[in-house]
């Protein structure tokens, strides 16, 4: 079943604005397009200009298998018109699935791929980098940023993550898989107290946060267990300082497959 959300002109990125020749833009990744596009718009949301400002910004994203270039970017026709060796090798970086971090930053530049949990993760790390103000190397200034984008599927299989007729249903009784499309967000993250110092406009702040792996615990390849989701419940709770009874709002992963689902409300 051919279903998926769709982003509306794709193809309208402005090269010139972020540094690119109309050659380079057209043999990127579309989501590393996307990716410097919302970077640029959320940092302008939360009113700092990455070039006057005077601390270090990192970035924390991930990033899907980069599909553009396996069914277009290895067309010969692509290559035409580029000559110069560094022009290939900026060419070849731009479709790498490890490098969406490449932004014309100064702060710590993690790519993290951990499948559904990526961007979580992402927000996780960036958090903890800027609780300890570290970076690999030393410490450095408040403002980190997370993100994360999700490649169109082009295939569904009955009886597995999948929907087969393109409808997601997740923690209904009739789930029978998931839709994958097209999307990407990030979010500015800084340290509450340096955020209040600034007058910063704030829209939620993160209390606490963990991650862990089932091991092989896990009831497969891409389905977790149930003990391994209720510790990183339990763990991310100690860390935020709070009763479980204290949460009245609860969002999930919600695959909407029939072995996901139960395993998750379970978890929970």
């Amino acid at each position: 079943m051919k279903a998926a959300p769709v982003l509306e002109e794709p193809g309208h990125f402005d090269a010139a604005f972020f540094g690119f020749s109309p050659m380079e833009a057209k043999t990127m990744d579309p989501q590393h397009r996307i990716l410097l596009e919302l970077a640029h718009e959320a940092l302008e949301d939360a009113g700092h200009d990455p070039i006057r400002y005077r601390g270090r910004i990192g970035v924390f994203t991930g990033s899907a298998m980069n599909t553009y270039f396996t069914n277009v970017g290895l067309n010969s026709r692509l290559g035409r018109g580029i000559h110069s060796h560094s022009h290939r090798k900026r060419q070849g970086f731009s479709r790498a699935p490890g490098f969406p971090t490449s932004f014309n930053l100064k702060g710590p530049s993690i790519t993290v791929q951990t499948a559904c949990s990526t961007s979580l993760v992402a927000v996780h790390l960036a958090r903890q980098s800027l609780v300890e103000r570290r970076d690999g190397y030393g410490s450095w200034p408040e403002l980190s940023r997370c993100g994360f984008l999700i490649a169109p599927a082009t295939f569904a299989d009955a009886g597995g993550v999948t929907s087969p007729d393109g409808h997601v249903r997740a923690f209904d009784a009739k789930a029978n898989g998931t839709v994958f499309g097209s999307g990407g967000g990030i979010i500015v993250l800084k340290r509450l107290a340096d955020a209040l110092a600034d007058g910063d406009t704030i829209h939620a702040v993160i209390r606490g946060s963990a991650i862990n792996n089932d091991g092989s615990e896990k009831a497969g390849y891409t389905a977790p267990s149930v003990n391994s989701q209720a510790d990183a419940v339990v763990e991310a709770l100690a860390n935020a300082g709070f009763e479980a009874d204290s949460i009245s709002y609860l969002e999930a992963h919600g695959s909407g497959t029939p072995v996901g689902d139960p395993i998750e409300i379970r978890g929970h």
